[in-house]
């Protein structure tokens, strides 16, 4: 096993009991966790918030609802339980449904299924106290043929580390409990093209880089989040976890998530729905609280690719405010580019797949399906590529980034300005703010790496990981990787390549994975493609049995 991956373990993983048929996902888990978890819920030390008042929370909204009933509710299930935005939007403009019942609709079910009650999953951290009101003014919109994106008047929930204004952007920790601060530059062109955001989603605290021996899906603010396909059993990947099990449970149209390495990639794959890390600087991260400003990304998290696609138009844009970002002419938007694919979109393309991954039934009869297609399959060997130094690059990153982010983006009345401070901070109410400890947060204040030595770990990391890759792309003239879940999610985030999760199937006990197709970078378009012909083909996502 490659030696960073024993660096990393303090942080990706937790102590869990572990079925047979867990222990290669369990090895290859490579950030954030896509291992597939049994966990009795006695391991949880903390299941439901103790911040969030359901109450005060529902408050807003007890007025709009009160004519909203149980029938209305199931009237309108035929028209958006797992449909696609194109077709959601097919019903509104024949006035089937309307963008006000739409989000009413939403809110509902988050209320039925969220919280306090038998099959809580803990997935939505804070609700827009103006959505109801911003949804009806769509409908008006709407009839003055305003329309001009699919996005329009979709409800979406952002992972609560995105910068929504009325809303508190807390990360899930206390410290930022009164973070209000203005829309970050992705939650404006999502607005700006129509867009509702109905919500925040709950998240692992500090993006999962901050307790280290914590189960994926906890935050202070947020408690638990809990996976429909097994509560308190199946993982919820993270640290995305809000984002990924609100859109597999059908809680919103989509979601937003964030990526350093594996945050998008591991709930998607572990929830049965798809996710996208785009190329680093394809979108906007300012507004977002970071841990690395080299590797940090945001992305789109949906039930199926087409909505991927859409979102992905809807957030992209250039931003001269992050380094990062990519002045990126493309030719055409990325929905429009895939709803023009052709049929053998898979034919005669080239993927390779690392021969050990075949032994995964799940991921064999992926791959057999992308044969029938007319794809070539390439068995290749894993090279033994050192990824030295990624724990010390995410230590200085977030220990320069999160400053970064309270001076220019945090609200003016949050106390804290650096991680010794948020030590500090949660060390005066240690068993609420940090029952699991913050041992990454000791981490990253006790590194003393240099500028210098920095620097020469980020060069190797980039040269190493996109040599992990493109040995293998230029020795056999390959289109692309193809991987599960996030198994190579490390080789990717270094790289900065792009990275597309699509559901493939349940394994025995009834745990979802993903098929991850990786490719160099800005090939977006590409993946996009690829990953639709193979959904299509295979049709593997089925809704959590028990919120239908």
């Amino acid at each position: 096993m490659k030696s960073y991956l024993l660096i990393l373990i303090v942080f990706i993983t937790f102590s869990c009991k572990k079925t047979d048929s867990n222990k290669e996902a369990t090895k290859k888990s490579t950030a954030d966790t896509s291992a597939i978890s049994t966990k009795d819920f006695r391991e949880f030390k903390v299941l439901d918030s103790k911040y969030l008042n359901n109450d005060e929370l529902w408050s807003p909204f007890n007025k709009d609802l009160e004519d909203f009933t149980e029938e209305a509710y199931n009237s309108l299930k035929p028209l958006i339980l797992e449909q696609d935005i194109p077709t959601i939007q097919e019903y509104i403009s024949d006035e089937k449904l309307s963008y006000e019942n739409l989000t009413k609709f939403y809110l509902y079910r988050i209320r039925k299924f969220d919280r306090e009650n038998p099959l809580s999953l803990n997935a939505v951290i804070a609700l827009n106290p103006n959505v109801i009101t911003q949804a009806k003014q769509k409908d008006k919109e709407l009839l003055n043929k305003r329309l001009k994106h699919p996005i329009f008047g979709m409800p979406i929930l952002l992972k609560d580390n995105i910068n929504a204004s009325g809303m508190p952007t807390t990360a899930g920790a206390v410290a930022l409990l009164n973070n209000l601060a203005e829309d970050a530059f992705i939650v404006k062109q999502l607005r700006l093209h129509g867009a509702l955001i109905l919500g925040k989603a709950n998240l692992s605290e500090w993006a999962y880089f901050f307790c280290g021996d914590c189960p994926s899906g906890y935050s202070a603010i947020g408690g638990q989040t809990l996976n429909p396909y097994g509560r308190r059993i199946i993982d919820t990947g993270g640290s995305s976890s809000g984002s990924g099990v609100a859109v597999s449970a059908n809680f919103c149209v989509a979601a937003v998530g964030s990526e350093t390495s594996g945050s998008i990639l591991s709930p998607a794959s572990q929830n049965s729905v798809v996710g996208f890390k785009p190329t680093v600087g394809l979108l906007s991260r300012s507004g977002i609280v970071p841990i690395s400003s080299t590797l940090d990304t945001p992305g789109p998290i949906t039930k199926n690719v087409v909505d991927n696609a859409i979102m992905l138009d809807a957030m992209f844009g250039f931003d001269n405010t992050d380094t990062a970002s990519i002045e990126f002419d493309r030719d055409e938007d990325y929905y429009e580019n895939l709803i023009n694919t052709k049929s053998d979109a898979l034919s005669r393309k080239r993927f390779g797949v690392f021969k050990e991954y075949l032994k995964d039934s799940l991921f064999a009869n992926a791959i057999q399906i992308l044969r029938n297609e007319g794809a070539s399959i390439i068995e290749i060997e894993e090279d033994q590529v050192e990824i030295n130094g990624f724990l010390t690059l995410l230590n200085i990153d977030m220990k320069n980034d999160l400053p970064n982010y309270l001076n220019n983006y945090g609200s003016k009345n949050i106390v804290i300005s650096s991680v010794a401070d948020v030590i500090s901070f949660n060390k005066k109410d240690s068993l609420n703010r940090m029952p699991y400890g913050q041992k990454l947060f000791y981490g990253i204040v006790n590194d003393k790496t240099t500028k210098a030595q920095l620097q020469q770990i980020k060069d190797s990391l980039h040269i190493n990981g996109k040599y992990f890759f493109d040995v293998h792309l230029k020795t056999h003239n390959l289109d692309a990787i193809i991987s599960i879940n996030n198994y190579n999610a490390n080789e990717a985030a270094v790289a900065e390549y792009p990275a597309l999760t699509v559901p493939m199937g349940y394994s025995e006990d009834g745990a979802p994975k993903g098929l991850t197709f990786i490719a160099k970078s800005l090939q977006e378009n590409l993946l996009l493609k690829w990953a639709y012909a193979y959904e299509q083909a295979s049709k593997m996502r089925q809704a959590p049995k028990d919120y239908n």
